[in-house]
């Protein structure tokens, strides 16, 4: 029996293969969209995942203004973020930021932000997410491939 072939591969930065995809985020709920983005962006999908690496893929993210928010979240969804001074806690429902110019990105952004892991690694990771309002995106010249977010699970 040969030991060698169950040596454990940890990927790092020369040897980890980065792609580029497409998500369509058309009729799409936000949270369920977003988990998977995240795992996209992480690399859980790859086998060769190693949690202290970049190792996910870039991802654009097209037609993010027909998203769908289930139940009353639209006004009912709280997101709160504090200053760090006494008093400086701000509130906003996904309607306040969606009312502003860039809310779908903005909204989309700080969901998927939510579900990556709280390290120096997320700042990085976040990096490789590209979001659209419309059926355009400008990274045709990296030629990304379409996927189904629907298929994963």
């Amino acid at each position: 029996m040969d030991t060698l072939s169950f040596k454990t591969i940890s990927a790092n930065k020369a040897t980890v293969t980065k792609e580029w995809v497409v998500v369509d985020a058309t009729d799409q709920v936000l949270g369920r969209l977003a988990s998977k983005v995240a795992k996209l962006l992480r690399g859980k999908y790859k086998p060769n995942f190693t949690p202290h690496v970049d190792c996910g893929d870039n991802v654009i993210i097209i037609n993010a203004d027909k998203i769908k928010l289930t139940g009353k979240k639209m006004t009912d969804h709280v997101y709160l973020s504090y200053s760090g001074y006494p008093g400086g806690q701000k509130s906003k429902t996904p309607a306040d930021i969606l009312a502003k110019k860039g809310g779908y990105e903005k909204l989309i952004r700080r969901v998927v932000k939510g579900m990556l892991p709280k390290t120096k690694l997320a700042s990085h990771i976040i990096m490789n997410l590209h979001i659209y309002e419309g059926a355009e995106h400008t990274h045709e010249a990296q030629m990304p491939k379409s996927i189904d977010i629907n298929l994963l699970k």
